[in-house]
């Protein structure tokens, strides 16, 4: 991964863009004083200060008082653990002080971009109780594979078509046609995901809870399963 990759992601543990590049900077060179920083990133001193102070204040960073104040780096996976778990306590403490929610919808709704839609559909999966579905080329399969192997670890129904022979124990998986962009994902036979994955932005799929909708849809996925039992031999 690129620098400028690196930055964006640390950008996401809520460090600046200055931030991120002064924290590689003290990760790749060691315990380092304002002033070196400047001149190592070529930021202006004073902003290299701000940023130092500010890594200090997210815990990024530590300070080691001396002749001259020095920063050390706090190391990437206790900074990254550290803020997802002051993150967890928080989502507790906001769920904790939320309105009651009303039932869902059973109406239909469009979820669009890659990352959203495979956010909703590791969701249906960690959320479902008993039983998920999933109908997707291989390769978007394993971008599930850490909630399909929770899943079977927890007792529930997993069943896999896909266009390439797979595996995964404890889980039934079907090969059938090529898939392309298009996916699908059913939780418990209430909730049902649709759409095309794979196009980035534009990318977009259907999330329902409507009966009749779900139906159909697991209906056609168990006729694709019949078939492709029948074409094997399968009784």
């Amino acid at each position: 991964m690129d620098g400028n990759k690196v930055i964006e992601k640390l950008m996401c543990f809520g460090l600046t863009r200055q931030e991120a590049v002064i924290y590689l900077c003290l990760a790749k060179n060691g315990d380092l004083t304002g002033y070196e920083v400047a001149k190592q990133t070529r930021i202006s001193r004073s902003n290299a200060y701000n940023g130092l102070a500010g890594l200090a204040d997210k815990g990024a960073a530590y300070a080691a008082e001396g002749a001259a104040v020095r920063y050390h780096a706090v190391d990437v996976d206790e900074f990254c653990a550290n803020k997802i778990r002051a993150l967890e306590e928080l989502r507790s403490e906001i769920k904790s002080s939320m309105p009651v929610q009303r039932e869902e919808a059973e109406g239909y709704l469009t979820i669009e971009g890659d990352r959203h839609i495979r956010d909703k559909a590791r969701n249906m999966i960690e959320g479902s109780r008993h039983r998920v579905y999933l109908s997707m080329t291989e390769r978007f399969v394993r971008l599930f594979e850490k909630e399909i192997k929770s899943a079977v670890r927890e007792g529930k129904k997993v069943v896999i078509l896909t266009d390439r022979p797979l595996e995964f124990p404890g889980a039934l998986c079907y090969k059938t046609q090529e898939k392309g962009v298009q996916i699908g994902v059913i939780a418990d036979s209430s909730h049902v995901l649709t759409g095309e994955l794979g196009r980035e932005e534009e990318s977009s799929c259907l999330y329902t809870g409507q009966p009749n909708f779900v139906r159909v849809f697991k209906d056609s996925m168990h006729n694709e399963i019949e078939l492709i039992r029948l074409l094997k031999g399968e009784s």
